[in-house]
C-alpha cells in the first residue's frame, strides 16, 4: 500500500521584530502585565520553545519592547519636526496639525500603557523621560529655528506638548459646533508672532 504525503503547511518563521510587534499590542491591550510568554505564543501561534529561541527570558522581551517604543517615538518626533531652511514656520504648523489630530487609539493605548508601567518601574522611567526630553528638544529646536528666544521656545514647546497630548487624551467632539477652528486658534496661539 502507497501511503501518499499529505501537503504541510509551512511553518510561520517569526523573528525578534515580530514578537515585540506583538507584545506591544499586548501591551496596549492588557499592560505590561499582559504581557505573558504563554499569551505571546498562543496569540502567534506557535509554541513557547519559539520565543526562548529570540529571547533569554520576559525581561528581555522588555527589554525590547521598551527599546522598540523609545525608538519609534524618537525617530517618529525627529521626522515631524525636520523642516527645510526657511520653511520652519510651515512645519511648525504640520507638527501640531498632526500630533493634535485624531491619532491612532493603539498608540496611544501603548503610550498610556508604558507610562503606567514607568509608575512601578525606575528603568522604565528613565526611558520615558528620555524619550519626553528628545521630544520637547526637537519641539523647542524647532521654535529656535523660527527666531524665537530660547527661554521663550522653551516654554512654547512645553504649550505644544502639553496641548498635543492632552487633546488626544480627549473626546471634545461635542464641545464646539466647530472644533476644527479651534484647533486652528490653539495653533495660531502656540506658534503666533515666530517669525
Amino acid at each position: 500500500m502507497r501511503m501518499e504525503r499529505t501537503a504541510q503547511k509551512p511553518r510561520t518563521q517569526l523573528d525578534r521584530a515580530a514578537w515585540v510587534e506583538q507584545a506591544l499590542e499586548i501591551l496596549a491591550q492588557d499592560g505590561v502585565a499582559g504581557l505573558r510568554v504563554e499569551v505571546l505564543a498562543k496569540k502567534l501561534k506557535v509554541t513557547k520553545g519559539s520565543f526562548y529561541w529570540h529571547f533569554k527570558d520576559r525581561q528581555d522581551l522588555l527589554e525590547g519592547v521598551l527599546a522598540a517604543w523609545r525608538d519609534s517615538r524618537i525617530r517618529d518626533i525627529a521626522k515631524q519636526t525636520r523642516a527645510r531652511p526657511g520653511e520652519e514656520l510651515q512645519q511648525l504648523y504640520h507638527v501640531i496639525d498632526v500630533y493634535s489630530a485624531s491619532r491612532s487609539r493603539k498608540g496611544m493605548l501603548i503610550e498610556l500603557a508604558v507610562r503606567e508601567w514607568a509608575k512601578r518601574d525606575a528603568a522604565v522611567s528613565t526611558v520615558v523621560e528620555e524619550v519626553d526630553t528628545q521630544r520637547l528638544n526637537f519641539a523647542r529646536d524647532l521654535f529656535l529655528a523660527c527666531g524665537v528666544p530660547m527661554r521663550e521656545a522653551s516654554s512654547r514647546c512645553m504649550l505644544l506638548y502639553a496641548y498635543v497630548f492632552g487633546i488626544s487624551l480627549m473626546n471634545c467632539d461635542g464641545f464646539g459646533e466647530d472644533i476644527e477652528a479651534l484647533k486652528a486658534d490653539i495653533a495660531d496661539l502656540i506658534a503666533r508672532s515666530v517669525n
